[in-house]
């Protein structure tokens, strides 16, 4: 089902997976929503945007609502990690060098893009692109993990990946972050505990995941070979290419800054008590 979004004409290549530790995962946000708007417009092709940020925790805004999040927020702080609170839905995640996150961005101009299909044509790209690892990717709800949903990617029973989608202005953004390498079971270990924290055994209208670390692993873990994020890029590319699309490397675009400044000021905005280290107020969804 989600095949026939992977055969774009042209994919435009957007590679951030380089930039260091001073690139800010809230950019990550304002940049996908400034590609949304671009395609929505018929102003760009579909986009193909990778990238990677340093020790970050992405919270959903469901965790701001979590009894004791200051206290949870300030363990995060000080084990290294940025904590930022995206614009789209779902859960904790980490991030850091070994988690490559990828975005596919569709027109949803000509014929709506069912919700189903966005997740099934990440799935679709994912399992083709690790085939040749000899890897059988499932997708379903992995139970005990973090951020967990009904497109969690899985290798035996053990999760390295999650999506996500954002849609905005005709834009259909679905978000994948990928386990490369690294332990998955320690960084599942660091949400578990910001948990514990944010919860302190008080029950709370939301259900949160009780994450168990066994059941989180990375690529390099599970297929028993150290894959690098450089590796899995040109496998992405080339998975693409098999779909019959033409990539060509790009950057953002002139008027695409002007999108990508106006979504840039919301999620500041929306993170301005996260960064000053006041107390969590609601964040409006």
């Amino acid at each position: 089902m989600g095949h026939e979004l992977l055969r774009q004409p042209k994919w435009r290549v957007i590679d951030q997976s380089h930039f260091g530790p001073l690139f800010d995962a809230k950019q990550s946000f304002a940049i996908d929503d400034a590609l949304c708007t671009a395609v929505g417009a018929g102003q760009s092709d579909a986009v193909v945007r990778t990238w990677v940020h340093e020790n970050t925790v992405v919270l959903g805004a469901a965790d701001t609502k979590l009894p004791y999040i200051d206290e949870a927020i300030s363990f995060l702080r000080q084990e290294g990690y940025r904590v930022v609170v995206r614009n789209s839905g779902g859960l904790a995640v980490v991030l850091d060098s070994g988690v490559l996150n990828i975005s596919l961005i569709f027109p949803e101009t000509k014929n709506t893009i069912a919700i189903e299909q966005g997740y099934e044509a990440m799935y679709a790209l994912m399992a083709a692109m690790l085939a040749s690892y000899g890897a059988r990717v499932e997708a379903g709800e992995i139970v005990g993990s973090y951020c967990p949903g009904s497109y969690d990617l899985s290798i035996g029973g053990k999760k390295f990946a999650g999506i996500s989608q954002r849609r905005v202005r005709g834009g259909v953004a679905v978000q994948i972050y990928l386990c490369v390498n690294g332990s998955g079971a320690a960084r599942a270990e660091l949400i578990r505990r910001f948990y514990e924290l944010g919860r302190q055994g008080e029950k709370t209208k939301f259900a949160y995941p009780d994450v168990v670390p066994a059941v989180m692993a990375s690529l390099s873990e599970l297929l028993g070979c150290e894959l690098s994020i450089d590796e899995l890029l040109v496998a992405l590319w080339r998975t693409l290419q098999s779909f019959g699309g033409e990539l060509y490397s790009s950057a953002l675009e002139n008027g695409e800054w002007n999108w990508y400044e106006q979504y840039w000021a919301r999620i500041v905005e929306r993170n301005a008590n996260v960064s000053s280290g006041e107390p969590m107020r609601e964040v409006e969804p």
